[in-house]
Protein backbone atom coordinates (compact mmCIF):
# COMPACT_ATOMS: atom_id res chain seq x y z
CA UNK A 1 0.00 0.00 0.00
CA UNK A 2 1.17 3.19 -0.82
CA UNK A 3 0.82 6.14 1.30
CA UNK A 4 2.36 8.64 -1.77
CA UNK A 5 -0.18 11.61 -2.15
CA UNK A 6 -1.52 11.04 -5.67
CA UNK A 7 -1.30 14.73 -7.18
CA UNK A 8 -2.36 15.82 -10.19
CA UNK A 9 1.14 17.08 -11.44
CA UNK A 10 2.60 13.81 -10.20
CA UNK A 11 0.14 11.88 -11.95
CA UNK A 12 0.66 13.17 -15.19
CA UNK A 13 3.98 15.21 -15.30
CA UNK A 14 3.80 15.48 -18.99
CA UNK A 15 0.63 17.49 -18.82
CA UNK A 16 1.50 19.36 -15.67
CA UNK A 17 1.57 23.09 -18.02
CA UNK A 18 -2.02 22.03 -18.95
CA UNK A 19 -3.24 21.14 -15.85
CA UNK A 20 -2.08 24.86 -14.63
CA UNK A 21 -3.85 26.73 -17.25
CA UNK A 22 -6.58 24.46 -17.04
CA UNK A 23 -7.12 24.97 -13.43
CA UNK A 24 -6.52 28.79 -13.52
CA UNK A 25 -9.12 28.81 -16.52
CA UNK A 26 -11.86 27.64 -14.18
CA UNK A 27 -14.92 25.55 -15.67
CA UNK A 28 -15.27 22.03 -15.38
CA UNK A 29 -11.70 21.04 -15.44
CA UNK A 30 -11.14 23.11 -12.28
CA UNK A 31 -14.47 21.71 -10.42
CA UNK A 32 -13.16 18.04 -11.20
CA UNK A 33 -9.58 19.13 -10.21
CA UNK A 34 -10.92 20.40 -7.16
CA UNK A 35 -12.98 17.23 -6.21
CA UNK A 36 -9.77 14.90 -7.15
CA UNK A 37 -7.71 16.90 -4.84
CA UNK A 38 -10.17 17.13 -1.65
CA UNK A 39 -10.85 13.62 -2.51
CA UNK A 40 -7.22 12.61 -2.52
CA UNK A 41 -6.14 14.32 0.51
CA UNK A 42 -8.96 12.40 2.32
CA UNK A 43 -7.46 9.09 1.11
CA UNK A 44 -4.17 10.20 1.63
CA UNK A 45 -5.22 11.15 5.45
CA UNK A 46 -6.91 7.68 6.03
CA UNK A 47 -3.74 6.16 4.25
CA UNK A 48 -1.52 7.03 6.83
CA UNK A 49 -4.05 6.87 10.16
CA UNK A 50 -4.60 10.16 10.55
CA UNK A 51 -8.03 9.49 10.17
CA UNK A 52 -9.37 5.68 11.38
CA UNK A 53 -12.15 4.36 8.86
CA UNK A 54 -13.09 0.68 7.80
CA UNK A 55 -11.21 -0.90 4.60
CA UNK A 56 -14.79 -0.72 2.62
CA UNK A 57 -14.93 2.83 3.32
CA UNK A 58 -11.31 3.39 2.30
CA UNK A 59 -11.64 1.45 -1.17
CA UNK A 60 -14.90 3.26 -1.94
CA UNK A 61 -12.65 6.45 -1.67
CA UNK A 62 -9.91 5.11 -4.08
CA UNK A 63 -12.62 4.01 -6.66
CA UNK A 64 -14.12 7.33 -6.57
CA UNK A 65 -10.46 9.14 -6.80
CA UNK A 66 -9.54 6.61 -9.79
CA UNK A 67 -12.80 7.48 -11.81
CA UNK A 68 -12.01 11.68 -10.73
CA UNK A 69 -8.69 10.61 -12.09
CA UNK A 70 -9.84 8.86 -15.11
CA UNK A 71 -12.24 12.12 -16.48
CA UNK A 72 -9.11 14.33 -15.80
CA UNK A 73 -7.31 12.17 -17.92
CA UNK A 74 -10.00 12.23 -20.80
CA UNK A 75 -10.01 16.01 -20.35
CA UNK A 76 -6.41 16.46 -20.30
CA UNK A 77 -5.79 13.97 -23.91
CA UNK A 78 -8.73 16.15 -25.31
Amino acid sequence: MSHTPHELHEEFPEFAARITELKTGGGRFAQVAEAYHELNRAVHRMETGLEAVADEVLEDFKKKRLALKDDIATMLKA
